[in-house]
């Protein structure tokens, strides 16, 4: 068992602990392969935020198992959490560690093991430590996971109950991690379940902004990114500092769920339609070019066609420049899985294909804007990727790792082309 294999699921948070475990396996001795029927010991790093994300951890759990019947499979994160016995009762799986005990795998899988689950309450300040990659295929951009759990009680989300209240990295603690990164990389993606709440249980009215300012005072961080900040965590002094800093990248991700009042009340969001829109405009206007990012929830219990119409509508006319769009999936335990109210799934597909349409749309406008202009961009295994989230394809090779100018000319299939590079469309 001296070859492990390790697969994350779900979120730049759960990527961010992923990679931290592989350290923490390496300095065990084990090394790293990147076909798990090579592998003695599985690792799968789950989400649970859906019901498609839990079907997925049980196909890869079987497919796995036929393919490398004689590995052990490890199944640990969110879906661990939450549903260990479901797990646990799968063929092949020999042990089932929630994110309690997430930190204690490295040791953990050196002793003998089957069948056995392990964590019950969530730790309330478990960082992991060590090196922090990012999500394969993009071995330029690490994911610093500063900040972990939910105070939010969202009537739909089972993610406060899989990852403990919210708790955050010691600011000197980011500050040395950031600097070691820096040292190799360019761009540094901070993540988080809840980014926004950083430093809200310190003493003292210490929030994200006062960090990012540590950040570019303490280090030579070239670029820093933000992963999803709740829309009322983008405040006026947080916005200033990303408009004012050319090291923090101009791109603002903020969950919206629906563009409906109504649907947000049943969802016990924190915000009205009136105030995210607020955020959304400040953040344009501050920075006209940056990239505006949701997610989008559509079949919430109860919505209607009035309230689906209403967050169509709404989203349409915000400058939105890409969208994740998920269907409502009930989560057991949640009070929106209770609801006598549920949206018929064929309904709910429909809405979110709309959706995902108007999105395509509002993308291909953002990127057609882009054309003839000069953008920041920071470059990949073979392609780019802009401060404003747009990839890009390049003309000629470079080098990766490496912070450049390029010049748009044209659409690729997914984003932008420099000039000079074949155009797609």
């Amino acid at each position: 068992m001296d070859r492990f294999f390790i697969k994350n699921f779900g979120c730049r948070a759960s990527q961010a602990d992923g990679a931290a475990l592989e350290a923490g396996l390496a300095a065990k001795g084990l090394s790293s392969v990147e076909d798990s029927r090579d592998a003695g010991l599985i690792i799968l790093n789950t989400c649970t935020v859906t019901q498609t994300a839990d079907d997925e951890v049980r196909q890869t759990v079987r497919r796995m198992h036929r393919q490398n019947p004689g590995a052990r499979i490890v199944v640990t994160g969110c879906y661990a959490q939450r549903a260990p016995g479901e797990l646990a009762a799968l063929e092949g799986v020999a042990l089932v560690v929630g994110n309690s005990h997430k930190t204690h795998i490295p040791d953990l899988v050196s002793a003998p093991y089957h069948g056995e689950i392990v964590g019950d309450i969530l730790a309330q300040r478990d960082f992991l430590s060590g090196p922090v990659e990012d999500a394969p295929g993009e071995r330029t951009r690490p994911n610093l996971k500063i900040q972990d759990g939910c105070n939010h009680r969202c009537s739909f989300c089972i993610i406060p109950f899989v990852r403990g209240r919210s708790r955050s990295a010691h600011p000197d603690q980011v500050v040395a991690q950031v600097r070691a990164l820096a040292g190799k990389y360019r761009e540094i993606v901070l993540s988080g379940i809840n980014l926004g709440r950083w430093g809200r249980d310190f003493p003292g009215r210490v929030r994200l902004a006062d960090l990012i300012r540590r950040l570019l005072d303490e280090t030579a961080v070239e670029r820093l990114r933000l992963s999803s900040v709740e829309p009322m965590d983008f405040s006026d002094d947080l916005l200033a500092l990303m408009a004012e800093s050319p090291r923090i990248a101009k791109h603002v991700h903020a969950p919206l769920q629906s563009g409906s009042d109504a649907v947000l009340r049943r969802m016990h969001r924190k915000y009205r339609p009136r105030h995210y829109a607020d955020r959304i405009q400040k953040a344009r206007a501050l920075m006209p070019d940056c990239a505006v990012g949701a997610d989008v929830m559509t079949g919430f219990p109860g919505e209607n066609d009035r309230e689906f119409d209403e967050s169509y509508a709404f989203i349409q006319n915000l400058p939105f420049t890409y969208l994740h769009v998920f269907t409502y999936s009930e989560r057991p335990g949640t009070p929106a899985a209770e609801s006598r109210e549920q949206v018929p799934a064929q309904i709910r597909k429909e809405r979110t294909h709309e959706l995902r349409a108007l999105a395509a749309r509002k993308n291909l406008e953002f990127r057609r804007a882009m054309i003839g202009r000069t953008l920041s961009a920071v470059t990949l295994d073979q392609d780019a990727l802009t401060e404003n989230y747009l990839k890009v394809k390049l003309a000629a090779p470079r080098d990766a790792n490496r912070i450049i100018d390029v010049r748009i000319g044209g659409l690729s299939a997914d984003g932008v082309a420099e000039t000079g590079a074949l155009r797609v469309l």
